[in-house]
């Protein structure tokens, strides 16, 4: 096991500096949390740069908070060779590799904490018993919910997004002049046609994406929920991207792919599970909610056009507008059979428009409609007015 922890960890035998490029947003809420005892969870989609977030910031740790090196421990738990161990055995290797005593506090990096199924009951110890920091990684929401409790009040959940445009901006390197204004919008149309994913958008090789899908949901969705008919699965998510934006009838994608309406709630939810997608109910009432249908969004628009094709410039922008703001709780309204695309949790209505205008009935929906502020959200001027709106 020794040689395993040396190669995962390789401050311990040099000087280290993370290269990649650093998701300030995310290092900065790291940071606010470092003092307090509270197990961090970062979750998030597959490949959308859990890992890289872990490892900046335990090079932050070692040359900005002066943590020895050491004290320090990563391991990816989804090592084939470690799956015959527990965490606990693991961290006891560690351990003994520094002759660490169990006083002498540690910053433990567990990236895919929940390869391990005990994982929960063994957090728990060691936020008990041990003098720990615990920093920890899943893909998957559903094995994080911790069904016996053991971790209530001892956690705090970070979920990790696809790239937004300013970071997309920096991994490209690319900078803008004010002179170079002009500019701003054609690059907003590279981000809508590429998306967040840091690898694709460092590489810009489409196989990459693909790939990623068909792992997804070969490993999060085909293998762990033991589906015998892959085909469905695949066409399932394929239906879902062409709906990104739209109102989900699982009647109808029941009909569609010919299996039982209970079965396509269940598939649909372990997309949701995966965070290839997300959910917008309907506004009203509780009554209201249950009884209406969900929209969906893609999760990344980049994996949602190399699944549909790069059009509906409409639908990717609505899309990246849901992703802008959905840590605000959006729901949609929908009356008498007009839409308006958002009204977040604080009572703010926006309507998201590439280049285009309300119809008629919108407008008068929009108009009439009672609340404390609306905006219609229209190009790359609109998307901008999101972060002086919401920041």
């Amino acid at each position: 096991m020794e040689a395993v922890l040396y190669k995962s960890n390789p401050w311990w035998e040099e000087d280290y500096t993370f290269k990649g490029h650093k998701r300030d947003k995310y290092l900065k809420v790291l940071d606010a949390w470092l003092k307090n005892k509270d197990i961090i969870f970062l979750t998030g989609l597959r490949r959308v740069g859990k890992t890289s977030i872990l490892k900046s910031f335990i090079s932050t740790l070692i040359h900005e908070k002066d943590i020895a090196p050491k004290h320090i421990f990563y391991i990816s738990l989804d090592l084939y060779v470690l799956d015959d161990y527990s965490i606990g055995e693991i961290l006891d290797g560690y351990r003994k590799t520094h002759k660490l005593l169990s006083k002498e506090k540690v910053y433990l990096f567990l990236d895919e904490v929940t390869s391990k199924i005990a994982y929960q009951k063994e957090l728990k110890n060691f936020y008990d018993l041990e003098n720990v920091k615990i920093f920890a990684s899943s893909s998957s929401a559903s094995l994080l919910k911790d069904k016996n409790a053991y971790l209530t009040g001892r956690q705090r959940i970070l979920e990790v997004m696809p790239l937004d445009f300013h970071e997309y901006l920096m991994f490209k390197d690319i900078s803008i002049k004010k002179e170079d204004a002009h500019l701003w919008e054609s690059y907003f149309e590279d981000y809508m046609q590429d998306g967040g994913m840091p690898e694709y958008v460092l590489s810009a090789d489409v196989s990459y994406l693909q790939n990623l899908i068909d792992n997804i949901i070969s490993k999060d969705i085909i293998a762990h929920y033991h589906i015998r008919n892959n085909q469905i699965v695949k066409d399932f998510y394929k239906l879902l991207m062409e709906r990104s934006g739209k109102q989900l009838s699982f009647n109808k994608i029941a009909s569609i792919l010919d299996i039982s309406v209970d079965s396509a709630k269940r598939y649909y939810h372990y997309f949701e599970e995966t965070y290839l997608i997300y959910s917008v109910e309907k506004h009203g009432k509780l009554n209201e909610k249950i009884k209406g249908v969900n929209k969906i969004y893609a999760s990344d628009v980049g994996l949602r056009n190399v699944t549909t094709g790069y059009r509906d410039k409409g639908a990717i922008y609505e899309n990246l507008v849901f992703l802008k703001i959905k840590d605000l709780k959006p729901s949609y309204l929908y009356v008498d059979g007009i839409e308006i695309d958002f009204i977040t949790q604080n009572g703010i209505l926006l309507e998201a428009k590439y280049h285009s205008k309300l119809n008629e009935k919108q407008k008068k929906l929009f108009d009439n409609f009672k609340t404390k502020e609306k905006y219609v959200i229209n190009g790359f001027d609109g998307f901008v007015l999101l972060d002086t709106l919401f920041t």
